[in-house]
């Protein structure tokens, strides 16, 4: 009997690590294949040359100086909540909360701003909002995270089920907090007075968010490689066993990352309400809680990686409104290529980390 050779026509090898300019052209090759690929489809389903679609996105996020500036804010608003969830997603804690985390941040400056308006000199209103921010943000992602280090329950249903909590808190304050009332919404708190509203730097009133997403970007990458406990997180999400073993109290170092976690979130909603909103509503966060769990992990937890992924979200979704006053395309379109541009370059991580080895030589057979 004859038979054949079984083996497979090519093996899947994980790669040794390629060096840092080769994967820069991995990435930069699948953008480009995944522009090739939108523009084709854009040519295709609109007829509409896909160069002006591209300089239309580009002018709806940098056409103005005003543009540039919002679409810079944005960024650092999704950066901050990337790296908030980081730490914890490290670990292999899958906090799946910053959505709430920052709109229970949020809800409590506006407590502050609202409750504190004539009672307190504007200076320590602001303090207590820091600290009210905070404080909530921490407590927030500290009952999923005790939960788990007490009872190993699971994360990921119980941050998911605080964001719900969070929001119908929102909701229900809106309701009573509400101007004019019967209106459903808070509106623009302490208009007349600006009491509780964060100051301007250099006279911009975007600029506060940017300078604080770059020193907590600064701050997360010396945090996660360069000290005692970024090395205490890496090794509980390697293996809890080899923590234990060497010692690492692994609940403590939950509670400690989230904690860390839930302090940055709780610092995004006070720059929403105090810098950026002046209000609180249920979407103040715009759904980039949930946004930034795809940051932060298709930026392998890298905190600088993460500024030029939460850079292209942001480009490609301020680019979408400018798609639909030009062209008529509603927003989904620009969806669908932020899509396909994401497919590309996760995908592409697959080339870096592993490579197709084929059979060397053809099928044969014995005699």
């Amino acid at each position: 009997m004859n038979e054949k050779n079984k083996e497979p026509f090519f093996h899947v090898v994980k790669r040794d690590a390629l060096p840092w300019y080769q994967s820069i052209g991995i990435r930069i090759a699948a953008i480009v294949l995944a522009l090739i690929l939108c523009a084709i489809i854009t040519t295709i389903t609109t007829g509409i040359n896909p160069i002006q679609v591209y300089q239309s996105i580009f002018i709806g996020a940098f056409g103005t100086t005003r543009k540039t500036w919002i679409t810079l804010q944005n960024v650092s608003i999704l950066l901050l909540i990337s790296l908030a969830l980081t730490p914890a997603f490290k670990m292999k804690f899958w906090n799946i909360g910053g959505e709430g985390q920052v709109l229970i941040g949020g809800l409590a400056a506006a407590a502050c701003m609202i409750c504190l308006d004539d009672k307190l000199p504007n200076v320590l209103v602001m303090v207590c909002m820091v600290i009210a921010s905070l404080a909530a943000g921490i407590v927030w992602a500290l009952i999923p995270a005790f939960f788990k280090a007490k009872w190993n329950t699971n994360e990921t249903l119980s941050t998911l089920m605080m964001n719900y909590i969070a929001t119908q808190l929102v909701a229900f304050f809106t309701i009573v907090w509400e101007v004019p009332k019967g209106s459903g919404k808070i509106g623009i708190i302490n208009q007349d007075s600006n009491i509780g509203w964060l100051p301007q730097i250099f006279g911009s009133k975007y600029l506060l968010s940017i300078l604080v997403a770059v020193i907590i970007t600064v701050f997360m990458y010396i945090y996660l490689n360069y000290s005692k406990q970024g090395y205490e997180i890496s090794v509980v999400g390697e293996s809890e066993n080899t923590a234990k073993y060497v010692g690492i109290k692994v609940g403590k170092v939950i509670i400690r990352t989230m904690m860390l976690s839930g302090a940055i979130c709780g610092l995004v909603g006070l720059l929403l309400v105090g810098s950026i909103n002046h209000t609180v509503t249920t979407t103040i966060a715009g759904g980039q809680g949930f946004t930034a769990v795809l940051v932060s992990w298709m930026s392998k937890f890298n905190p600088l990686t993460m500024v030029l992924s939460s850079f292209l979200i942001i480009f490609m979704d301020r680019g979408a409104s400018e798609i639909s006053t030009t062209f008529g395309l509603n927003h989904s379109y620009s969806d669908i290529l932020t899509g396909i541009i994401l497919f590309f370059i996760i995908g592409c991580e697959f080339f870096i980390s592993y490579k197709l080895q084929f059979r060397k030589k053809a099928e044969k057979e014995e005699q």
